[in-house]
């Protein structure tokens, strides 16, 4: 609990829902209905409606970026450090929209919602989901909020692929785009990752074929494994070597006590692993994975990037960090260099940091500087 509310803080926030009776079709050929928005808003809609700021969250983020629910809460929203008053996105300036995407777990239509035709849970009958309906459903949320333009969609890792496919499907509804740690396509070693945890969650026990819920259960083991292989990625080597070196929870090296060893990375990763397990749901990290997965922003443009972004009249920044294994800089500069082909403007930034792929959640003096000077040149 805070002693009291950050003066730089948005401080008490209320999520807040949209019902949308639908249907929504997707890019599967299936259509979902109804359609449930939970989303948060920090600052203030100006009268022209010009200061409007899409917040994008990534694979286990949700539309709690920023402030406190209550006062009994330990710590605030996801992206605290970067949203609020004075701060790189100034809610003195901007009025920031923060939503949970339909497929999540945190109150939007997902898999735990209750399917209209059966009563019971969607479970793995929820239709499969791409990037583009994310962004088609962010729309309509734009829409039923009054906003004609967004003056900057912003998003890190797979909200920045979000963040891009706005300036493709809404190229004139958006004057900036603000794409971190993130890529055109994922890697063939990002879609083994993916697969290993996957493997891990349908075959816990528990599983029950995507029906854990009609069983009054979950694969919280399958699920666990699954956040620390991910955790494991989104780390640098040299930050879990500063972190926790080869330090011992318990047991010692001395003959016939090898047994009785554990080390500190591997209590860490079983903590990690057990809360998300406790918070997340399953179906929902599937169904992230796999759109993540099956994202690929020119494959519609003749696999030629520079095409992909032909249409959009947006100004962009993109941001990197050098020890990022999981979306490294290279994948960064590939954006930037696309967009350069495609005649855009473009600021590139790469940051130095030891923290890896989470480095663009931590508070970096040199990140905020490069990130603050862009969304302070945004006219309003």
């Amino acid at each position: 609990m805070p002693a009291e509310i950050p003066a730089d803080s948005v401080g008490i926030v209320t999520p807040q829902q949209i019902d949308f009776p639908g249907p929504v079709q997707l890019a599967s050929g299936r259509a979902l209905a109804p359609v449930r928005i939970v989303y948060e808003t920090y600052g203030t809609l100006n009268a022209a409606r010009s200061n409007a700021v899409l917040i994008c969250h990534a694979l286990s983020g949700h539309h709690h970026a920023a402030g406190y629910h209550s006062l009994a809460d330990d710590k605030p929203g996801w992206w605290d450090y970067y949203i609020g008053p004075g701060k790189p996105i100034d809610t003195n300036r901007f009025f920031v929209v923060s939503l949970n995407n339909i497929g999540g777990c945190h109150g939007s239509t997902g898999p735990t919602s209750t399917n209209p035709d059966t009563g019971r849970p969607w479970g793995p009958d929820f239709p499969r989901l791409r990037v583009r309906d994310w962004v088609k459903t962010q729309a309509m949320l734009m829409d039923a909020l009054g906003i004609d333009v967004w003056a900057a969609v912003v998003g890190g890792s797979l909200g920045g692929m979000q963040a891009m496919r706005w300036c493709v499907d809404y190229p004139e509804r958006l004057r900036h785009c603000v794409v971190i740690a993130s890529a055109m396509k994922l890697t063939a070693q990002n879609l083994a990752f993916n697969e290993i945890a996957r493997q891990a969650i349908t075959s816990d026990p528990d599983f029950h074929d995507g029906r854990y819920l009609e069983h009054d259960t979950a694969p919280r083991k399958g699920l666990a494994i699954a956040r620390m292989v991910g955790h494991v990625t989104y780390l640098s080597g040299d930050a879990m070597g500063q972190k926790f070196g080869r330090d011992l929870r318990r047991g010692t090296f001395e003959p016939g006590t090898e047994a009785t060893i554990e080390f500190q990375v591997g209590s860490y990763l079983r903590y990690q692993g057990e809360t998300f397990s406790d918070r997340f749901d399953a179906n929902t990290y599937l169904l992230m994975t796999q759109a993540l997965d099956y994202f690929d922003l020119a494959r519609d443009f003749n696999d030629n990037p520079a095409q992909a972004f032909a249409k959009t009249g947006s100004r962009f920044l993109v941001i990197s960090f050098t020890t990022d294994w999981r979306f490294s800089p290279e994948r960064s500069r590939e954006i930037a260099n696309a967009l350069l082909r495609a005649g855009k403007a473009v600021t590139y930034a790469e940051i130095d940091s030891e923290y890896g792929h989470d480095a663009f959640l931590i508070p970096i003096e040199r990140y905020r500087q490069v990130f603050g000077t862009y969304m302070h040149s945004i006219e309003v």
